[in-house]
């Protein structure tokens, strides 16, 4: 039989061994939000973002993941979500961003970037005036996603510039809006996730965006022509709240950048066997994909001059960011 004191050292060592086996809790929990599906480029970031947090911080720090727009917020409203504190962490696209600031719609612009590798250099470019524009707003620059080169998304092929009359289609940032429009659509700019009941209801006949993912399969629900225009290729930018990174602990903002980085690298990494998939998903799926070479250089024609509207707009800033991404 045991005596008092043996028996509560006992229960004491026991205790603390239950303690030490009991997995740690995370010291704080961040929500990080897309209006993205899961299996769309955003959100597979958002995933690999939290999985290596989880992985890098031993539980310092959890990140929750919301997709398809779970809080509510599209892209154009997150800056401001995540600087009132109301989610600690967003992925946006930048098109959708640039009415905050100029520098935010240069990765959109219009036949400015061709493929990954450009998308790539103008990020590297514009990565500076990305961490300013963010700073001024309390926010802190994460990791950058590029997008697929952007086409169009319709309900009846567009063999060429004609089919553009009157075509209603939904644009994702102002730039698109005004080359449509000088084309002879009747675009509309709205979100992703806002896109897809009106598109159900008959109320838009394209949409301009990438074939990607969860989000390619949705359009081509209702949009079986796809047209190759090679458009642009964007990006979206993660981000946290300033303050929110600066309460980490040391160790943990040391974790959060590595994930940042590793998440990043992966991005551009899965970008380059995207395309490919993309395209034979899309053809497994009854999509018929077409080019235009008429179509394209009419909308090319249409974006030269709201490539300079923006330049303008952008000053000597935004010139600097496109003379280095021009010289390579």
């Amino acid at each position: 039989m045991l005596t008092r004191r043996p028996a509560l050292t006992l229960f004491l060592a026991l205790g603390a061994g239950a303690a030490v086996r009991r997995p740690a809790r995370a010291q704080a929990a961040w929500r990080m939000v897309t209006e993205y599906p899961a299996t769309a480029m955003p959100g597979e970031g958002l995933a690999h973002f939290a999985s290596t947090m989880s992985r890098l911080s031993a539980g310092a720090l959890a990140v929750r993941p919301g997709f398809d727009a779970s809080e509510g917020l599209r892209s154009a409203g997150m800056l401001r979500a995540v600087a009132e504190g109301r989610v600690e962490a967003a992925d946006a696209f930048t098109g959708a961003l640039a009415g905050e600031a100029p520098v935010f719609g240069i990765s959109a612009l219009p036949f400015l970037t061709a493929s990954t590798a450009d998308t790539a250099r103008l990020l590297q470019a514009a990565r500076p005036a990305y961490r300013a524009a963010l700073a001024g707003r309390g926010l802190s620059l994460l990791y950058a996603t590029p997008w697929p080169a952007t086409g169009l998304w319709s309900r009846q092929p567009l063999p060429g510039p004609e089919a553009l009359q009157g075509l209603r289609v939904r644009t994702y940032d102002a730039a698109g809006t005004a080359v449509l429009r000088a084309a002879g659509a009747a675009p509309v700019q709205i979100s992703f996730a806002d896109a897809l009941p009106r598109l159900r209801a008959g109320e838009l006949d394209a949409v301009l965006s990438s074939g990607d993912g969860g989000a390619g399969a949705r359009l081509w629900e209702v949009l079986p022509d796809f047209s190759v225009l090679d458009y642009a290729s964007p990006l979206s930018l993660a981000f946290c709240g300033a303050d929110r990174l600066a309460a980490l602990p040391e160790a943990a903002r040391a974790a959060v950048a590595q994930a940042a980085g590793e998440t990043e690298a992966r991005q551009f990494q899965a970008i380059t066997s995207r395309l490919a998939e993309n395209e034979a998903r899309m053809r497994a799926n009854g999509v018929a994909i077409a080019t235009s070479p008429a179509l394209r250089a009419a909308l090319a024609q249409a974006a030269a001059p709201v490539v300079a509207d923006w330049a303008s707009r952008a000053g000597a800033e935004g010139e600097a960011i496109l003379a280095a991404y021009r010289r390579g």
